[in-house]
């Protein structure tokens, strides 16, 4: 099987199927070596790590570049953040070819519009509609029909009233996957019932993110476990923790001037674990 295919039995096999974010092919082969069956690039994560800024100032061709080092760094099926497709749905069309290209199993769609308002806010979801068929188009040209669509919907994180947001991402949901998405990406979630909600009323293939500022001591793996999800994002866990790392690390050498407490505390990469991150 072709990594597509490998990443669409996971998604009926493992539920959920959980992908933490790689910003880098360092970040993905760690991924990899924890025993994790996928990758997923966060663009969040991308932007932090390369500019030390906001997602929105990775551009299509950086974004392309770092997935495409990714995809090298690992044996495991890699799902790309498309972000919004980079424009309209003939943008989308040559957006999803190229990510093809490079190896991905599967792509993030957003309906986020980008970059963000000053009020965040959704686009028109006959328009997401389109983008969904623009990418389905360009996989079948590309002899890649398998890819997985990960249609992802902010109307929740974005919509003032909860109980209307879920109404509205169940109801964008349905359509996605009519339109041809294999999964809908719901995101703003914050508590197990409502992850149960979108389960329940979607009734298709959901994902959430978790281990976010605002879900990371409400909702766990368990409990999206128990409520039916698919796949669980971690788009920001790598990242987060690889500052707070270095952070420390740093930090203790300037105090210090030596380097026996990282010794001591386990915080400096051993020539054998060097060795096993570079060997495929």
């Amino acid at each position: 099987m072709n990594n597509r295919q490998v990443l669409r039995e996971l998604l009926k096999s493992e539920r959920p199927l959980v992908m933490p974010d790689a910003y880098d092919g360092l970040s993905a082969r760690l991924i990899q070596l924890a025993g994790f069956k996928a990758v997923q690039c966060s663009g969040f994560s991308i932007g932090l790590a390369a500019l030390a800024g906001p997602e929105q100032a990775v551009d299509f061709n950086r974004n392309l570049e770092t997935t495409r080092d990714i995809v090298r760094a690992v044996t495991i099926p890699v799902m790309a953040d498309g972000e919004d497709g980079f424009g309209l749905p003939e943008v989308v069309y040559k957006t999803v070819g190229a990510f093809l290209e490079v190896g991905v199993a599967g792509i993030n769609l957003e309906d986020q519009v980008l970059p963000p308002p000053k009020i965040k806010g959704v686009i028109d979801s006959d328009l997401m509609v389109e983008k969904i068929r623009a990418a389905r188009e360009a996989a079948k040209s590309k002899q890649a029909g398998d890819i997985v669509v990960n249609a992802r919907t902010d109307i929740l994180a974005t919509c003032p009233d909860r109980l209307m947001g879920i109404d509205e991402a169940i109801a964008r949901g349905r359509k996605y996957l009519n339109a041809g998405a294999d999964l809908i990406f719901v995101t703003g979630v914050c508590m197990p019932d409502e992850a149960k909600r979108l389960v329940d009323g979607i009734q298709g293939p959901v994902s959430i993110a978790a281990g976010m500022p605002y879900n990371i001591g409400t909702l766990t793996i368990a409990q999206l476990r128990a409520c039916g999800v698919t796949r669980i994002s971690l788009p920001a866990i790598a990242v987060f923790s690889a500052i707070q790392a270095i952070k420390r690390t740093l930090s203790i050498v300037h105090d210090s001037d030596n380097f026996e407490e990282l010794v001591k505390q386990g915080l400096l990469c051993s020539p054998s674990d060097l060795l096993q991150v570079l060997a495929r």
